[in-house]
């Protein structure tokens, strides 16, 4: 199994900045993909960013120029640095792996608990 840790959340001002980390961990043999996904009160869960073993990165359109994803050379940790922080941005990040366990053939989504993120205006 695999397990991710998450932190890094909290209370920050309108503008302000924070950075979230995720380490992976477990009989992981290989890594697809690893990102954030945010779920605010009453809506859906959303995609943030993810960046892809070769290191491609994909973005949500209302963060794009505001956050940035990266995942430590050699190491399964992604960071996600928030910059420009905005009210909308409240909500409980998740991150995921997308990863191949051994003893299995297939990939599978593993998801951490959340971490809560509220920027207040």
């Amino acid at each position: 199994q695999v397990q991710l840790v998450e932190s890094g959340g909290g209370l920050v001002q309108a503008g302000g900045s924070l950075r979230l980390s995720c380490a992976a961990s477990g009989s992981i043999l290989s890594i697809n993909a690893m990102g954030w996904y945010r779920q605010a009160p009453g809506k859906q869960r959303e995609l943030v960013a993810t960046i892809i073993s070769g290191g491609s990165t994909r973005y949500a359109d209302s963060v794009k120029g505001r956050f940035t994803i990266s995942r430590a050379n050699g190491k399964n940790t992604v960071y996600l640095q928030m910059n420009s922080l905005k009210p909308e941005d409240t909500a409980v990040y998740y991150c995921y792996c997308n990863a191949q366990t051994y003893g299995s053939s297939r990939y599978r989504d593993y998801w951490g608990q959340g971490t809560q993120v509220t920027v207040s205006s």
